[in-house]
C-alpha cells in the first residue's frame, strides 16, 4: 500500500515530510506497539517496507526507527513530537505523521484495507 494511501485511509496529517519520494514509496506492511524493545525484537523482514504505528511520541522512537531502516511512523490519537525531537527527526530523514484515530482503530483501518502485520 502505497504511503499517501496509509495516510488518506488513517485520515493522518504530516508532521513533518522529509522526502517526498516516500510517499509513493510501497509498504508491504505494519507493526503497532508502544514498546520499542518489541519492535526491535519484532521487526526483521522488510523493516524499510514497514510502517511504524505508536502512541510513544519521544525521541525512543526515532532512535528505535533509524536503527530498523523505518522511513514512516505514525503517530496515534494526535500525538506530535517536540522541537528537539522533530530537530531529531530532520536529521535522520523521517516522513512522520499524526492521526486522531486510537491505535486499534487506525490498525483495523489499515487491516481492512489491505495492509498486513509484520507477520502477514
Amino acid at each position: 500500500m502505497k504511503a499517501e494511501d496509509i495516510v488518506r485511509v488513517v485520515k493522518a496529517e504530516p508532521i513533518q515530510i522529509w522526502n517526498q519520494h516516500l510517499m509513493s514509496k510501497d509498504y508491504t506492511c505494519a507493526f503497532a506497539s508502544d514498546l520499542m524493545s518489541d519492535a526491535l525484537a519484532m521487526i526483521q523482514d522488510s523493516p524499510e517496507s514497514t510502517v511504524l504505528i505508536t502512541g510513544l511520541c519521544n525521541s525512543q522512537v526515532l532512535r528505535t526507527a533509524e536503527m530498523l531502516d523505518i522511513e514512516m511512523i505514525i503517530f496515534v490519537r494526535g500525538k506530535v513530537l517536540g522541537d528537539e525531537a522533530l530537530r531529531v527527526a530532520d536529521e535522520m530523514g523521517f516522513n512522520i505523521f499524526t492521526t486522531k484515530l486510537t491505535m486499534y482503530e487506525a490498525c483495523g483501518q489499515l487491516y481492512e484495507a489491505g495492509l498486513r502485520g509484520i507477520n502477514g
